[in-house]
């Protein structure tokens, strides 16, 4: 699956996946999503950002997520 709205560069933040060749990881939008941030909060932390830019990191986390193999949760 192609992402257009996400670059992966190597010379460029560690070579973390990120928004448009931007210096804004996917990791950080996923990460104020996750704290409860409103896509509004997020894009005016962010001006550069775009509403389509939100959704395109949701994706790419959704997907690298399949990708991954993650331990089972611990039974409590």
């Amino acid at each position: 699956m192609a992402f257009e709205r996400i670059t992966i560069n190597p010379n460029q933040m560690d070579g973390l996946a990120c928004i448009r060749g931007l210096r804004i990881p996917v990791t950080t939008v996923v990460g104020q999503l996750a704290a409860g941030r409103t896509h509004a909060e997020v894009l005016a932390d962010f001006p550069d950002l775009e509403e389509a830019d939100i959704y395109a990191a949701l994706e790419y986390a959704a997907a690298a997520v399949q990708e991954r193999e993650l331990p089972a949760a611990a039974a409590q």
